[in-house]
């Protein structure tokens, strides 16, 4: 009996396709995605936007600058004519409000950039050379950590009255930067021992070039979090040193001078505390927001990056 077997057939020619590489992602591309992810950080971010413009661009097309007087309207409420109403003395508070929103935002973008920039200076100076160096920086940082920074900003404040106000910038980034040297030192002796450190050192790279080429990079995340938190301390630290009289000085306001003048009357006129504190609230908490964003943003390992990761995970949180 015969069995027939089927006839082998030939396989088909399987087709080979080139799958396309998917395409690498810079990391300040990254880094823009995750940001944009965060809803908290992106109304943070809309929210200071719209304050710059209510700072910088309204006054321009507002009818009423921050030293006029309107005679007719002594403590009159949000109008029309007066969108935040006006003091005692007819100033409109609505320009006195974006002048003061000026000068806190400049005081406190410049002092965050200076408090940055020294305290990577320093930090890394003395975790990179050690010995004499690191014990004679670190003995600076210890000094000014000590010190009451407050009440001195406070005493030398008048002596500086007349001139301009970037000296109190200086005076704020004076004694803000010390925390932030410190962990710029400490991850600056972590560093200092990797290898591309190491090689930089070996072929003849002079050790400022290692510093701010090499370590300073490496840590940039962290700086860019700890100068956002920065700006938002600044601002605080202004307005609370103009409502006492020692930052700002007249003819020129700020947050702080605005809301001192209106909080004894606020109890009867209410405008003249509300509207000034809610700018100055808004903007803090406008950095506060932008600055947890970054974080998540440069440190996708932080708690709340993974917390909000495995919220919209669709297979649920992971271990």
């Amino acid at each position: 009996m015969a069995v027939q077997t089927p006839s082998a057939q030939p396989a088909a020619p399987v087709a080979v396709t080139a799958q396309p590489t998917p395409r690498r992602r810079s990391r300040t591309r990254l880094t823009a995605i995750r940001f944009a992810r965060n809803r908290t950080a992106l109304f943070g971010l809309l929210m200071l936007a719209l304050l710059f413009l209510m700072a910088y661009v309204a006054p321009l097309f507002y009818k009423w600058s921050y030293t006029d007087l309107d005679f007719n309207a002594f403590q009159q409420p949000p109008s029309a004519s007066h969108w935040f109403g006006t003091d005692q003395t007819g100033s409109d508070l609505f320009a006195l409000t974006a002048r003061g929103m000026q000068k806190s935002l400049v005081i406190g973008l410049l002092t965050g950039v200076i408090c940055t920039v020294v305290a990577a200076a320093v930090g890394a100076s003395a975790g990179y050379f050690g010995g004499w160096t690191d014990r004679g920086l670190m003995w600076v940082v210890d000094l000014l950590l000590v010190m009451p920074n407050f009440l001195i900003i406070a005493v030398l404040s008048p002596l500086f009255q007349g001139t301009t106000w970037l000296v109190f910038v200086v005076l704020l980034a004076a004694f803000s930067w010390m925390i932030t040297g410190r962990v710029v030192r400490s991850m600056t002796l972590t560093l200092k021992d990797r290898e591309f450190v190491k090689a930089a050192k070996y072929m003849g790279v002079p050790a400022p070039v290692i510093i701010f080429r090499h370590i300073l990079p490496s840590m940039a995340s962290m700086l860019i979090i700890d100068g956002t938190i920065q700006v938002g301390t600044a601002i605080i630290g202004e307005t609370s040193l103009s409502y006492f009289g020692f930052g700002v000085q007249a003819p020129d306001v700020s947050l702080g001078t605005v809301i001192a003048t209106g909080t004894p009357a606020a109890p009867s006129f209410p405008w003249l505390f509300y509207f000034p504190a809610g700018c100055l609230v808004l903007i803090c908490l406008s950095i506060a927001f932008i600055g947890d964003g970054l974080r998540d943003a440069l440190d996708p390992n932080s708690s709340r990056a993974k917390a909000r990761k495995n919220r919209k995970s669709p297979e649920g949180p992971t271990t």
